[in-house]
Formats: structure tokens, C-alpha cells, sequence
């Protein structure tokens, strides 16, 4: 297994590159990717969820009406072809509507796409939606039949993802993707899932592991040891070199000498630079899988262009995160504490990615 730290000379040059460029960007933060979180409401009860979704949510969903307000703000301001909309959940596909507002953020001039679970993407669905413009799909798939299906909770939910995967093999107009959340049950079997996705025709494919919020936190099963976390890198290192499918992992944590080798660019949290969110209750936020206090305002009292230029700061200067065990680390010019969604409420770290794989 490889070193995570000290850095080789090779990564430290490569890391040093990527600061530098990100200091370089700094001051400027055009609006690249919403989040609209559509509905709390999901037809799984998965496992590691982080929102902690229920089947009939306590959270109604949003209105259409009201995030096309903010869109149609946004696209006063800047080009809407520059501001991909990511539409998530939840699961968005139990919402009856959003065909009819993918159309409208498609009319709108904003391209957009989906995170889904699969359960409900049947061929008609996928035509209905493919109407509607949309641009992209990532789509779970987490292992075997029982597996995957001991992850999500629903009996039945693997073949329901394998056959929404088999639909978008079938597309050669929309870019998809697949998403494996690795856990205990799955960390020696990523060679058999990675075979099975290349035998379904799947190209692109996103592994992560859990961090400890919702569910996830009470639960060892979801949680890798040091050992198992590296074992992971590597099976990803090596699938990359390999080249039958394109393997990436997930888009936190800085990885020491594992950057560069197990996704295209060196970490650099985004969230509140170029990613913004809308959250069920109107929240203005960056990524969804930021839980803790960190919402920046509300559209139902707020201006969303007027909050994503004025505030933001939390996210834009990381400096204050620089406390706790990230206070002395000598990794932290690269890390800058990690992502956001990985801070709890009080701003302190819950989760550290090297720390991981020094404890093997």
C-alpha cells in the first residue's frame, strides 16, 4: 500500500501547482453548479443517509414556482448555460412534477441533471425526462443483489438501479454516471463490482466512503477501518491505470500521495466558491451534504445573487478553520481543513482523510 505522507517529491510539486493556481482564482467565484433540493421525501430507506430521508417526509416539497424565482434572479446576472443545476433529494424522482420543471430550468437556459437511486427510472421515464433537457444522471449502485440491497433497505432495489443503468447504457445523449458508497460488507469485493459495471456498460464510476453524519454515524458496518480506507485507494489507483473504466473517488479529503492518482484533480473543497445550494426549507447554502450551520440566507427573504456576492465568507477564507488538530498540521496549505460538510456545528472537524489512512 502506498505512503500516504511524507509527500514524494513528485505530489509536492503537483499540490504546490494546484495551490498556487487556486491562489491565483481566489477573489473570484462565478456561480458553476446549484444544488436544488427538491424534496426530503425518498423511496428507500438507505443505510448511511445523511439527510435522513423518510418515505412521507415531515418536510413538504418545494414548490417548483419558488426555486424558478431564484433561477430566473441568477440568470439576470450571469449566463445560465454557465450554471449547471443539479437536482437532488431525497429522491427526486418521487416528485410527479419534475419532468414539468426540468423543463423550465431547461427553458430557462440552464442545463441540468439528477441524482438518483435508480428505483423509479424506467425506460418511459428516462424518455420523459431526456423531453424535459436533461443533461446529465448519476445513478447508486452499491455491490451485489444483496448488498446493495441491505444498503438501501428495499428489497428488490438492485435490480430496479441495475435496470435504470441498462436504460442509460442504451443513451448516447446524456452524460451518466455511477456511484458505489463502500463499506465493510463491499471493501474486498470492489473487483466483482467493477466487473459487473463494465459488463452492464458503464464508463464513468464514483467511489466513496461514508462520513459520520446521519445514519452513517451510528453505524460500524458503514464505517472502513484505516486498513480497509487504503485498500480502497489503491483498488481505485490501480483501476485508473488499468483503463476499462474510468474510476474516481469522491470529491473530499485530502489524500497525501494518494492525489493525482485516484481522481483528476488535487482537492479542493469548492463549496460557497462555485457550488451553491437551495435547500428544502429555502436555505441558501453550498453542497447539500452540508448539514451544520452554515446556510448563508433564504430565498423566501433573501436575494440568492445578492447572498452568493456578499456573504459567503464562511466558505471563501478557510483560515478560520486552522484550529483543533488542524491547528499544527503541516498538510493544512493543502487542505485548508478539509471539505465543509465535514465541519460540525461548533466548526469542528468530525472526520480527517489522511488521518484515516496514517491509522492503518
Amino acid at each position: 500500500m502506498k505512503k500516504p505522507i511524507p509527500l514524494d517529491i513528485r505530489h509536492k510539486l503537483g499540490l504546490e501547482t494546484a495551490r498556487l493556481l487556486s491562489k491565483t482564482e481566489a477573489g473570484e467565484y462565478p456561480l458553476r453548479q446549484l444544488f436544488w433540493e427538491c424534496t426530503l421525501r425518498c423511496n428507500l430507506r438507505c443505510r448511511h443517509c445523511g439527510s435522513d430521508c423518510k418515505q412521507d417526509s415531515m418536510a413538504k416539497d418545494m414548490p417548483g414556482e419558488d426555486f424558478m424565482k431564484v433561477l430566473d434572479r441568477i440568470a439576470a446576472q450571469t449566463d445560465p448555460h454557465k450554471v449547471f443545476v443539479i437536482v437532488t433529494g431525497g429522491e427526486p424522482l418521487v416528485r410527479t412534477d419534475i419532468e414539468r420543471w426540468g423543463a423550465e430550468i431547461y427553458r430557462r437556459g440552464f442545463p441540468w441533471g439528477m441524482v438518483t437511486n435508480g428505483f423509479a427510472l424506467t425506460e418511459k421515464r428516462l424518455e420523459r425526462l431526456k423531453s424535459a433537457g436533461i443533461h446529465a444522471m448519476t445513478v447508486s449502485f452499491d455491490g451485489n443483489e444483496e448488498d446493495h440491497d441491505w444498503m438501501r433497505g428495499v428489497q428488490g432495489s438492485y435490480k430496479k438501479a441495475e435496470a435504470a443503468i441498462k436504460h442509460l447504457a442504451m443513451q448516447d445523449d446524456i452524460i451518466w454516471d455511477v456511484v458505489t458508497c463502500v463499506n465493510k460488507r463491499t471493501v474486498g469485493k470492489l473487483d466483482q463490482i467493477k466487473e459487473t459495471l463494465i459488463g452492464i456498460g458503464v464508463k464513468n464510476w464514483r467511489v466513496f466512503s461514508v462520513f459520520p453524519s446521519g445514519r452513517a454515524a451510528s453505524d460500524p458496518e458503514m464505517n472502513l477501518s484505516g486498513t480497509e480506507f487504503a485498500k480502497m485507494m489503491d483498488f481505485i489507483a490501480r483501476t485508473r491505470k488499468e483503463g476499462r473504466i474510468k474510476a474516481s473517488y469522491g470529491c473530499e479529503g485530502f489524500l497525501g500521495n494518494y492525489e493525482g492518482e485516484v481522481r483528476d484533480n488535487m482537492f479542493n473543497c469548492i463549496a460557497g466558491k462555485t457550488v451553491g445550494s437551495v435547500l428544502i426549507d429555502g436555505s441558501i447554502g453550498a453542497c447539500p451534504s452540508i448539514r451544520s450551520n452554515f446556510s448563508q440566507g433564504n430565498i423566501y427573504k433573501d436575494d440568492f445573487m445578492d447572498v452568493w456576492n456578499k456573504r459567503y465568507g464562511v466558505f471563501r477564507n478557510r483560515e478560520w478553520m486552522k484550529n483543533g488538530e488542524c491547528a499544527d498540521c503541516r498538510y493544512f496549505r493543502y487542505c485548508n481543513g478539509n471539505g465543509m460538510h465535514l465541519r460540525d456545528e461548533n466548526g469542528n472537524l468530525m472526520f480527517c482523510h489522511l488521518k484515516k489512512l496514517m491509522s492503518r
